[in-house]
């Protein structure tokens, strides 16, 4: 029996690498004799940089002095360095993440993305021929102008004075500046299909996420809107109904108006840089996993990207997850085989992360019972 383990993050317990290394070991303890191929995934967000970098024999790129998600934080970030294609990834979440921040320094008014431009602006100061940046987990709605401030744009308000960085200065904008230095391609990774503004936009569904009151949420809709307007009259883009545009609190807009950026499915685009199809034609079992399995997963996440390509190569698919929240039918419907809760049901859930390891070993071995019959 040939397996290829290829998990996503247990989001708040376990890396992509971590996961797979549990299922692979407990696999290989209890099945010696079944082959095993393990590749960690990711879907853009965080997590992306390592999963890219394992495949691609990379190292990380350390930029000291990079400021963090509020101006008076200064931090050491890295990107991933591929040196045999010249190719950066530059997770936002290391220096513009949520995580960074405890929970009552959290404020999208305040909070920047100017971090990441830093490590923008050194990959390409590299030399970098290709750059990926990918936007999950981020603690900012500033639609990526603090990026953008750090590789020279200016953002003026109506006395032609710049505004300050944060998510509350994007009300502010007037007028914007371009940059004298031109940029690489730059692919931006998202796993959301939301637009910059509307109801469904980056403040009103992401910015309570990160710690905005009602109040804010309000100020920094307003924002958006307002920059949406500047961007379709000075810059002719349109940008305010972008698909994905809303990601990484409209990170994924910002991206395309003022660094050129072209936004792109981030499992798609993992899976292709690793050669995915390939790996899973070689297998009889495909085994991935998250930390809850539900109606979300479906949708532009690692389960749905190695279902669609199990599907195309005729390979059954089985899901480990911290919890399954998706029924019979919809599994069935979906074209998953088996799907496995590591959790107990009556478990609370900060119990379940503390014990990630030992339940997903667990779980793994309820998983071989269940295939071995079927090798």
């Amino acid at each position: 029996m040939k397996i290829l383990v290829a998990c996503d993050s247990f989001k708040g317990s376990l890396s992509a690498r971590e996961a797979c290394s549990i299922v692979a070991s407990v696999i290989n303890t209890a099945r010696p004799e079944w082959a095993l191929k393990s590749q960690p995934l990711a879907d853009g967000g965080e997590g992306t940089a390592e999963a890219l970098l394992l495949a691609g024999n990379g190292c990380w790129a350390e930029v000291p002095g990079v400021m963090g998600p509020l101006q008076s934080m200064t931090l050491n970030a890295s990107y991933a360095w591929l040196p045999e294609s010249g190719t950066a990834i530059v997770e936002m979440a290391r220096a513009s993440g949520l995580v960074l921040l405890p929970g009552d320094h959290r404020n999208p008014l305040q909070t920047t993305t100017f971090g990441t431009g830093q490590l923008l602006s050194a990959a390409i100061e590299r030399g970098a021929r290709e750059v990926l940046l990918t936007l999950g987990g981020s603690a900012t709605v500033d639609a990526g102008t603090g990026a953008a401030r750090a590789l020279g744009w200016r953002f003026l308000d109506a006395w032609g004075s710049e505004v300050p960085l944060g998510g509350g200065g994007m009300i502010d904008i007037r007028r914007v500046e371009r940059p004298a230095r031109s940029l690489p391609a730059i692919a931006v990774l998202c796993d959301v299909t939301n637009p910059l503004c509307g109801p469904q936009g980056a403040a009103h569904v992401f910015a309570p996420q990160k710690g905005a009151t009602p109040r804010q949420v309000a100020i920094l809709a307003t924002g958006l809107e307002n920059l949406a307007r500047i961007i379709e009259t000075q810059l002719g883009i349109k940008v305010d109904d972008l698909v994905g545009g809303g990601a990484a609190g409209g990170f994924g807009a910002g991206a395309v108006a003022f660094l050129g950026g072209c936004l792109c499915s981030g499992v798609s685009t993992v899976m292709e840089k690793v050669h995915f199809a390939e790996q899973v034609r070689w297998a009889d079992w495909v085994i991935t996993g998250e930390g809850c399995l539900d109606s979300t997963s479906l949708q532009g996440k690692v389960v749905s990207g190695v279902l669609e390509t199990a599907r195309r190569c005729q390979v059954p698919v089985a899901v480990l997850a911290g919890q399954v929240r998706l029924g019979q039918d919809e599994l069935s419907h979906a074209g998953i085989q088996f799907a496995i809760s590591a959790m107990p049901g009556n478990m609370e859930l900060a119990e379940g992360l503390c014990q990630a390891r030992a339940l997903l070993g667990k779980a793994v071995l309820r998983l071989t019972e269940k295939i071995a019959p079927m090798g």
